[in-house]
Protein backbone atom coordinates (compact mmCIF):
# COMPACT_ATOMS: atom_id res chain seq x y z
CA UNK A 1 0.00 0.00 0.00
CA UNK A 2 1.29 3.44 -0.98
CA UNK A 3 0.25 6.08 1.58
CA UNK A 4 0.35 9.73 0.51
CA UNK A 5 -0.04 12.58 2.99
CA UNK A 6 -1.28 15.88 1.57
CA UNK A 7 -1.29 18.95 3.81
CA UNK A 8 -1.27 22.75 3.70
CA UNK A 9 -3.10 25.62 5.36
CA UNK A 10 -6.86 25.93 5.46
CA UNK A 11 -8.27 26.86 2.05
CA UNK A 12 -4.97 26.15 0.29
CA UNK A 13 -6.62 23.90 -2.29
CA UNK A 14 -5.74 20.44 -0.94
CA UNK A 15 -9.02 18.99 -2.23
CA UNK A 16 -8.30 20.33 -5.72
CA UNK A 17 -4.87 18.69 -5.71
CA UNK A 18 -6.30 15.42 -4.36
CA UNK A 19 -8.90 15.42 -7.15
CA UNK A 20 -6.25 16.16 -9.78
CA UNK A 21 -4.29 13.14 -8.56
CA UNK A 22 -7.17 10.66 -8.29
CA UNK A 23 -9.13 11.70 -11.40
CA UNK A 24 -6.93 9.61 -13.68
CA UNK A 25 -6.60 6.63 -11.34
CA UNK A 26 -8.87 3.57 -11.22
CA UNK A 27 -11.51 4.13 -8.54
CA UNK A 28 -10.95 0.64 -7.12
CA UNK A 29 -7.26 1.28 -6.47
CA UNK A 30 -7.28 4.62 -4.64
CA UNK A 31 -8.95 5.78 -1.43
CA UNK A 32 -9.06 9.13 0.37
CA UNK A 33 -9.27 9.74 4.11
CA UNK A 34 -9.78 13.22 5.51
CA UNK A 35 -8.26 14.31 8.81
CA UNK A 36 -11.55 16.17 9.44
CA UNK A 37 -13.30 12.82 9.97
CA UNK A 38 -11.10 12.30 13.01
CA UNK A 39 -12.00 15.31 15.13
CA UNK A 40 -12.37 14.02 18.68
CA UNK A 41 -15.80 12.94 19.88
CA UNK A 42 -17.04 15.78 22.12
CA UNK A 43 -20.58 14.52 22.71
CA UNK A 44 -20.16 15.20 26.44
CA UNK A 45 -20.03 18.95 25.73
CA UNK A 46 -22.96 21.23 24.98
CA UNK A 47 -23.26 22.81 21.52
CA UNK A 48 -22.23 26.16 23.02
CA UNK A 49 -19.10 24.59 24.54
CA UNK A 50 -18.27 22.82 21.28
CA UNK A 51 -18.33 26.09 19.31
CA UNK A 52 -15.54 27.40 21.54
CA UNK A 53 -13.14 24.51 20.83
CA UNK A 54 -9.96 25.37 18.94
CA UNK A 55 -10.39 22.94 16.05
CA UNK A 56 -7.13 24.10 14.46
CA UNK A 57 -4.94 22.76 17.27
CA UNK A 58 -3.46 19.25 16.92
CA UNK A 59 -5.10 18.13 20.17
CA UNK A 60 -8.54 18.50 18.50
CA UNK A 61 -7.69 15.52 16.29
CA UNK A 62 -7.84 11.88 17.38
CA UNK A 63 -4.52 11.05 15.72
CA UNK A 64 -4.20 7.78 17.62
CA UNK A 65 -7.38 6.47 15.99
CA UNK A 66 -6.31 7.68 12.54
CA UNK A 67 -2.91 6.02 13.00
CA UNK A 68 -4.50 2.75 14.12
CA UNK A 69 -6.94 2.82 11.20
CA UNK A 70 -4.08 3.24 8.73
CA UNK A 71 -2.21 0.33 10.30
CA UNK A 72 -5.35 -1.82 9.95
CA UNK A 73 -5.74 -0.81 6.28
CA UNK A 74 -2.09 -1.67 5.63
CA UNK A 75 -2.86 -5.18 6.88
CA UNK A 76 -5.57 -5.43 4.22
CA UNK A 77 -8.51 -5.10 6.59
CA UNK A 78 -11.61 -2.86 6.52
CA UNK A 79 -12.11 0.10 8.89
CA UNK A 80 -15.16 2.09 9.93
CA UNK A 81 -14.21 5.70 9.37
CA UNK A 82 -15.94 8.29 11.62
CA UNK A 83 -18.24 10.92 10.10
CA UNK A 84 -17.98 14.51 11.36
CA UNK A 85 -20.62 17.25 11.21
CA UNK A 86 -19.31 20.81 10.86
CA UNK A 87 -22.79 22.10 11.58
CA UNK A 88 -23.02 20.32 14.95
CA UNK A 89 -19.27 20.60 15.70
CA UNK A 90 -19.22 16.92 16.55
CA UNK A 91 -18.97 13.38 15.23
CA UNK A 92 -22.20 11.79 14.07
CA UNK A 93 -23.25 8.25 14.90
CA UNK A 94 -22.61 7.21 11.28
CA UNK A 95 -19.44 5.59 9.99
CA UNK A 96 -18.09 4.97 6.49
CA UNK A 97 -16.93 1.44 5.69
CA UNK A 98 -13.50 2.02 4.14
CA UNK A 99 -11.69 -0.72 2.22
CA UNK A 100 -7.91 -0.95 1.82
CA UNK A 101 -6.64 0.28 -1.54
CA UNK A 102 -3.29 0.13 -3.33
CA UNK A 103 -3.06 3.90 -2.82
CA UNK A 104 -4.45 5.71 0.24
CA UNK A 105 -4.40 9.52 0.28
CA UNK A 106 -4.62 11.17 3.71
CA UNK A 107 -5.39 14.87 3.59
CA UNK A 108 -5.64 17.47 6.35
CA UNK A 109 -4.06 20.64 7.70
CA UNK A 110 -2.40 19.01 10.73
CA UNK A 111 -1.40 15.53 9.55
CA UNK A 112 2.35 16.33 9.47
CA UNK A 113 2.34 17.45 13.13
CA UNK A 114 1.98 13.86 14.40
CA UNK A 115 5.33 12.06 14.18
CA UNK A 116 4.11 8.44 14.10
CA UNK A 117 1.45 9.24 11.51
CA UNK A 118 3.90 11.23 9.39
CA UNK A 119 6.30 8.28 9.35
CA UNK A 120 3.59 6.12 7.71
CA UNK A 121 3.49 8.41 4.65
CA UNK A 122 5.50 7.20 1.66
CA UNK A 123 5.08 10.59 -0.04
CA UNK A 124 4.52 13.86 1.83
CA UNK A 125 3.01 16.73 -0.15
CA UNK A 126 2.57 20.32 1.07
CA UNK A 127 0.19 22.54 -0.91
CA UNK A 128 1.20 26.18 -0.63
CA UNK A 129 -1.16 29.11 -1.25
CA UNK A 130 -1.05 32.82 -0.48
CA UNK A 131 -2.67 33.66 2.89
CA UNK A 132 -5.17 36.10 1.30
CA UNK A 133 -6.25 33.41 -1.14
CA UNK A 134 -6.70 30.93 1.68
CA UNK A 135 -8.83 33.37 3.69
CA UNK A 136 -11.11 34.10 0.71
CA UNK A 137 -11.61 30.38 0.07
CA UNK A 138 -12.26 29.70 3.75
CA UNK A 139 -14.91 32.47 3.91
CA UNK A 140 -16.70 31.13 0.83
CA UNK A 141 -16.63 27.53 2.03
CA UNK A 142 -17.65 28.14 5.64
CA UNK A 143 -20.61 30.32 4.65
CA UNK A 144 -21.89 28.15 1.79
CA UNK A 145 -21.12 24.65 3.13
CA UNK A 146 -20.87 24.91 6.90
CA UNK A 147 -23.59 27.36 7.85
CA UNK A 148 -21.28 30.00 9.36
CA UNK A 149 -21.76 33.77 9.16
CA UNK A 150 -19.06 36.18 8.00
CA UNK A 151 -18.40 37.56 11.50
CA UNK A 152 -17.82 34.08 12.93
CA UNK A 153 -15.49 33.10 10.07
CA UNK A 154 -13.37 36.26 10.37
CA UNK A 155 -13.20 36.04 14.14
CA UNK A 156 -12.13 32.39 14.02
CA UNK A 157 -9.54 33.17 11.34
CA UNK A 158 -8.00 35.99 13.37
CA UNK A 159 -8.12 34.29 16.77
CA UNK A 160 -7.28 30.69 15.93
CA UNK A 161 -6.72 29.87 12.25
CA UNK A 162 -3.92 32.33 11.55
CA UNK A 163 -1.93 31.80 14.78
CA UNK A 164 -2.40 28.00 14.57
CA UNK A 165 -1.20 28.04 10.95
CA UNK A 166 1.95 29.91 11.94
CA UNK A 167 2.59 27.71 14.98
CA UNK A 168 1.74 24.24 13.68
CA UNK A 169 1.16 24.06 9.92
CA UNK A 170 3.74 26.29 8.22
CA UNK A 171 6.68 24.67 10.11
CA UNK A 172 5.69 21.21 8.80
CA UNK A 173 6.59 22.33 5.28
CA UNK A 174 10.11 21.14 6.07
CA UNK A 175 8.88 17.52 6.20
CA UNK A 176 7.43 17.67 2.67
CA UNK A 177 8.95 15.69 -0.18
CA UNK A 178 7.07 17.85 -2.68
CA UNK A 179 5.76 21.42 -2.28
CA UNK A 180 2.97 22.29 -4.71
CA UNK A 181 2.20 25.96 -5.39
CA UNK A 182 -1.57 26.07 -5.74
CA UNK A 183 -1.85 28.01 -8.96
CA UNK A 184 -1.94 27.24 -12.65
CA UNK A 185 1.73 26.22 -12.58
CA UNK A 186 1.21 23.26 -10.27
CA UNK A 187 0.71 20.71 -13.06
CA UNK A 188 4.36 19.53 -13.06
CA UNK A 189 4.34 18.72 -9.32
CA UNK A 190 1.00 16.94 -9.59
CA UNK A 191 2.27 14.98 -12.61
CA UNK A 192 5.31 13.84 -10.59
CA UNK A 193 3.02 12.47 -7.87
CA UNK A 194 0.84 10.76 -10.50
CA UNK A 195 3.94 9.16 -12.09
CA UNK A 196 5.10 7.75 -8.76
CA UNK A 197 1.62 6.35 -8.09
CA UNK A 198 1.33 4.79 -11.54
CA UNK A 199 4.71 3.10 -11.14
CA UNK A 200 3.52 1.61 -7.84
CA UNK A 201 0.26 0.40 -9.43
CA UNK A 202 2.00 -1.50 -12.24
Amino acid sequence: MLIIGITGGTGCGKTTVVNQIINELPETEVGVISQDSYYRDVSHLSYEERTKINFDHPRAIDFDLLYEHLKVLKKGKIIEQPVYSFVKHNRTEDTIVTHPRKVMIIEGILIFTHTKLRELFDIKVFVHADSDERLIRRIRRDISERGRDIEEVLQRYQNTLKPMHQQFIEPTKEFADIIIPNNRYNTVAVDIVKTIINERLL
